[in-house]
């Protein structure tokens, strides 16, 4: 069907049957006019050669059972009987050479030959669509029906007819969409998602702005992704985030924010362009695109050969603008996720991150009453690069204690990551004694997870080969039960040799060594011995001459 959108073919009292009559009469004699052309001769022989299929494809139509019932059938046969009075008006005009200007007749032949390309695709797409087994009313009447008419007709008709019946479908499926996403996504095929991201680059922009929208409920549907990109969606995305109207930003932002979350896809982001007007929607946007926004370019800075192209744009000091100054708690964290995922394994952009004041930032974050994992995270990736003596004096240790206190299970991972790695001298681990994390350690034992306990363990062992906080260890009445829990033997728990190491510095204390002996841990060093776990033979040994004086001392 012609995409010029300007005339209504369907209000026609005539039945499909009859539209097919009419069609393939007009067959010849469209081949008998064009045959009898002399000028033009290439135009007019591609012509001819389209022509010569349209029987085979409206045979095709004709034969399928429910033919006559189907609106989109009686609509295409108007289409292509309208292309063939063309073409015998044109074919006419060439044999009495009445035509205004052979410029102005070779762009007529050619709007003719493409007609005929979409008259012959057309009908073999509705053949190929499946959507002449769904009996359906006209869109006219469907749009004015309580319910929205076949789905699957719908989506046909994205792919068939004018602009503007396209359009209207759009209109339709948006709807539908509203009430009943599942079964849109049930019926959605691949030809659907084409069909869909080559309407995100037509010239209207309402057309755009119900498509992107349509677009924006797949993606986030989670089932099509690798179709959407496959077909070509991220550049118009990536243009309707640069230059759409507010709603289209919105929605292509969100979009593009869901399928980043595949590395593969986050590259071709790049590879597109699409960092630049993300990056200036994190500066000017309002609060659910500058998340969204946000979101998108920390999924793509979690690639690592990417991150260089993204400091390049700037996206640093954006980040620690968006982590001072976020409209929403979400920016600022997927802000924060950035800064840490940009600071894993690069020197320069760690250095770059500490020029533009992100350690500040990053501190002042973490005066939240929630604070998460990235920004701690993000710290403990700037320790290598920076002087302790800076970062305790910007105020490290006291965020460490409340992160140690209030944070999330991954936050206080971090935090006693951080603290293992800046214990590197006898004052620092002074310092970190004073400030009252070994309490809060010592409870992280208890955790769920294997990985907490052991970065837990991993932190007061090293804390503990200084006295002062070997003794506050020891008068903490939860270490010495935590710690011989640590001594099981089993595979899931890592964190057994830094048990052994605080149990061995604890071991000097006749009430300690009583403690361990109570909780069991003669049991668990003998089968750690067995094993060959370094210290624990040694502890065994201790353990077992303090039970024997023990014995005797009775």
């Amino acid at each position: 069907m012609v995409e010029d959108g300007g005339q209504n073919l369907v209000a026609n009292n005539l039945s499909a049957e009859e539209w097919l009559s009419r069609a393939q009469g007009l067959v010849p004699r469209a081949l008998e006019k064009a045959r009898e052309v002399k000028g033009f001769p290439g135009r007019w022989k591609m012509i001819i050669s389209k022509l010569e299929q349209i029987p085979t494809r409206l045979s095709d139509l004709s034969s399928h059972p429910c033919f006559s019932k189907n609106a989109l059938c009686k609509e295409q046969l108007q289409a292509v009987s309208k292309t063939l009075n063309e073409a015998i008006e044109l074919a006419e005009c060439c044999v009495k050479e009445k035509f205004e200007g052979k410029l102005r007749m070779q762009s007529d032949l050619d709007s003719l030959s493409g007609k005929l390309d979409l008259n012959l695709r057309d009908c073999g797409l509705l053949i190929k669509t499946g959507v002449l087994g769904e009996v359906s009313l006209p869109l006219a009447e469907q749009e004015a029906a309580a319910d929205h008419g076949n789905i699957r007709e719908l989506l046909a008709r994205l792919q068939i007819g004018h602009l503007e019946a396209k359009h209207k479908a759009l209109d339709c499926l948006v709807e539908v969409m509203k009430d009943d996403e599942k079964s849109v996504l049930a019926v959605l095929g691949r030809s659907n998602i084409a069909a869909l991201v080559q309407l995100l680059t037509a010239t209207s922009p309402r057309i755009r702005e119900k498509t992107v929208t349509v677009i924006c409920w797949l993606a986030e549907s989670g089932s099509c992704e690798n179709w959407l990109v496959s077909e070509g969606v991220l550049p118009p995305l990536i243009r309707l985030v640069e230059s759409g109207n507010a709603v289209s930003r919105e929605k292509a932002t969100i979009s593009l924010q869901r399928l980043s979350m595949s590395a593969e896809t986050a590259r071709s982001i790049v590879g597109h362009g699409g960092v630049r007007p993300l990056i200036e929607i994190c500066q000017t946007g309002d609060s659910v695109m500058q998340s969204a926004a946000a979101c998108t370019l920390k999924n793509i800075s979690a690639v690592p050969e990417v991150r260089q192209a993204l400091s390049e744009e700037g996206i640093i000091k954006v980040m620690i603008n968006l982590l001072d100054c976020g409209a929403l708690l979400r920016s600022k964290e997927y802000a924060a996720d950035c800064l840490q995922n940009l600071t894993l394994s690069n020197d320069n952009l760690r250095r770059c991150v500490i020029s533009e004041g992100g350690i500040r930032s990053l501190l002042d974050y973490l005066d939240g009453p929630l604070p998460q994992e990235s920004a701690v995270g993000a710290l403990r990736n700037l320790v290598g690069v920076i002087s302790v003596d800076v970062l305790v004096s910007l105020g490290l240790l006291p965020r460490l204690v409340h992160v140690l206190k209030s944070g999330s299970l991954g936050a206080q991972k971090a935090a006693a990551s951080a603290i293992c790695l800046i214990c590197s001298s006898t004052e620092m681990k002074r310092l970190v004694g004073e400030s009252g994390c070994i309490p809060l350690l010592i409870k992280m034992l208890e955790a769920k997870s294997n990985n907490a306990r052991e970065v837990a363990a991993q932190a007061i062992s090293s804390l503990m080969t200084l006295s002062h906080n070997c003794r506050e260890v020891k008068r903490d009445d939860k270490s010495v039960p935590n710690l011989v829990v640590l001594l099981d033997p089993s595979p899931q728990n890592t964190a057994k040799k830094y048990a052994i190491s605080c149990l061995s510095l604890l071991s000097s204390s006749k009430k300690c060594k009583k403690l361990m002996i109570s909780y069991g841990a003669i049991g668990y060093l003998k089968k750690l011995t067995e094993m060959d776990i370094p210290g624990a033979k040694k502890l065994l040994e201790r353990l077992e001459r303090g039970k024997l004086k023990s014995f005797f001392s009775k």
